[in-house]
C-alpha cells in the first residue's frame, strides 16, 4: 500500500532547503511525499515556525490527518523536530514510538445583521476596534452579563493558544489537557466613566462567551483568527466555545508540556 506524506512548507530559504532534504528521506524510507496536499496522506509534516505550523492546519480546513512540525522558525512550540533529525523522526515513525495528542478548537459563530459565519481556530479569537480606536463591548457567559468592557479589545484562547497572544498579553497559561477557555483584556479602561475587568478569567469549555459590540461599533470592529484578520459589516454578536472537533498532532515525548515552556520562554 502507498504511504503518502503531505509536506507543507513556507517560502523562506531554510524552509525550502528542508524540504528537498525531506522529501529525498522519505523516498529512501519508502513514502511518497507530495508537495501538492493529498487528502489520501497518513501524515502532515508542516516546515517553518509556529504560524507555518497553524497556517497548514487552516489551509487543510482542519484536517483529520495528524499534523507534526520540523521547525525553522524561532519560537517552535507546536514544531517538535529539528532539520538535523529528520532520520531519526523517520525512523521512530516506522517504529511506530510515538504518540498521538489531540488539541481542542475554539469555535467562533459570527452574527452580523444578514446572515452567520462559522469559524474555527487553534490559538484565539481576538476582537480589536478598527484603526486602533477603543472599543465597547457587552460581554456574557452562558447568557449571564459579565461586564461592559471598554479598552483596546478581547482575546478568547483555547489552552493550547494561552502561550501565545494570551500570554503576550498577560493572560494565564493553561495546560491543553484542560478543557478550559479564557478570556483576556487589551488595555482595559477602568475608570469613573468605564469598568473592565484588568485580569483574564478562565472558563469551562462547554460554556459559550457571548460579545456583542455596542450598536455605533458594529461595522468598527476588526477580527483576527489566529493572526489572520477578517472584517464584518453590522456586527451583532459573537459567541465561542470549545468545539467538538479536535486537530492530532503526533509527538515523540509523552510528557514534555513543561520542559518546552521552560525551553522556550524562560
Amino acid at each position: 500500500m502507498s504511504r503518502i506524506i503531505n509536506i507543507i512548507s513556507n517560502n523562506n530559504l531554510e524552509s525550502k532547503k528542508t524540504q528537498y532534504t525531506l522529501s529525498d528521506s522519505l523516498k529512501t524510507y519508502g513514502f511518497i511525499p507530495k508537495a501538492n496536499y493529498s487528502e489520501d496522506a497518513e501524515l502532515n509534516i508542516c516546515i517553518g515556525g509556529d504560524g507555518a505550523f497553524i497556517r497548514a492546519v487552516h489551509r487543510s480546513n482542519f484536517s483529520d490527518i495528524p499534523f507534526i512540525g520540523i521547525n525553522t522558525g524561532n519560537l517552535g512550540f507546536f514544531q517538535e523536530i529539528l532539520p538535523e533529525n529528520i532520520d531519526i523522526f523517520l525512523k521512530n515513525y516506522l517504529l511506530e514510538n510515538y504518540y498521538v495528542e489531540e488539541l481542542a478548537l475554539l469555535e467562533t459563530k459570527i452574527t452580523t445583521n444578514k446572515e452567520e459565519f462559522s469559524m474555527l481556530a487553534i490559538n484565539e479569537i481576538a476582537i480589536k476596534g478598527l484603526n486602533s480606536k477603543v472599543i465597547h463591548l457587552k460581554v456574557f457567559i452562558d447568557d449571564n452579563h459579565l461586564e461592559n468592557f471598554s479598552g483596546d479589545g478581547l482575546i478568547v484562547s483555547t489552552p493550547v493558544g494561552s502561550t501565545g497572544y494570551n500570554f503576550s498579553s498577560g493572560g494565564s497559561i493553561i495546560h491543553p489537557s484542560l478543557n478550559t477557555m479564557q478570556l483576556t483584556p487589551l488595555s482595559p479602561i477602568s475608570s469613573k466613566a468605564y469598568r473592565s475587568l484588568l485580569n483574564s478569567c478562565v472558563v469551562a469549555g462547554e460554556t459559550v462567551i457571548g460579545i456583542y459590540p455596542e450598536r455605533k461599533y458594529s461595522s468598527s470592529v476588526n477580527i483576527l483568527l489566529d493572526g489572520m484578520e477578517h472584517t464584518f459589516n453590522n456586527i451583532e454578536k459573537i459567541e465561542s466555545t470549545i468545539s467538538s472537533k479536535t486537530i492530532k498532532k503526533v509527538t515523540f515525548f509523552k510528557e514534555t508540556y513543561w520542559n518546552n515552556l521552560k525551553d522556550k520562554f524562560l
